[in-house]
């Protein structure tokens, strides 16, 4: 969440002054895109830090505001480590977790999937979800566009 005296993304966001903070859980996915000159491990420390960024801030919220990220991959991502990317971006105090995923939804290649739990007092109707590049089909019923 915002917190006193900060602007930015997510400044203008509805606040409930007296409202505790609850847990919340936010959604996200995104395709790693590896460019021709770039490796695996640089193209999912971009998908990690450009998917990581827009759940905060089409959320209003900080690192300190969450309260721990899974991160999923599927066998075509295997040998790469998201929550080693997001330690490396900041992410340092937040709890992690990696698995690979067994079987399970493999419609789009390449998929970096991530769940953070968070502490907002938004309702879990007005969290925005984040579903990037080749991941934006997987759940548009979620997907809200980025409008703040």
């Amino acid at each position: 969440m915002q917190h006193e005296g900060t602007e930015g993304a997510g400044a203008d966001l509805p606040r409930a002054a007296a409202a505790p903070a609850a847990a919340r859980g936010v959604r996200g996915a995104t395709t790693v895109e590896v460019a021709a000159d770039g490796g695996l491990a640089a193209a999912v420390e971009d998908a990690t830090a450009e998917l990581l960024g827009r759940m905060l801030a089409d959320n209003g919220l900080a690192t300190e505001d969450v309260a721990a990220a899974i991160f999923t991959l599927q066998d075509d991502l295997h040998g790469v480590n998201p929550a080693a990317a997001a330690r490396a971006r900041g992410w340092d105090a937040v709890p992690l977790l990696m698995v690979r995923e067994h079987g399970g939804d493999t419609r789009v290649a390449r998929c970096l999937r991530v769940l953070l739990l968070v502490n907002t007092p938004l309702p879990q109707s007005a969290v925005r979800h984040a579903y990037l590049r080749g991941a934006s089909g997987l759940r548009p019923d979620l997907a809200a566009p980025s409008t703040r």
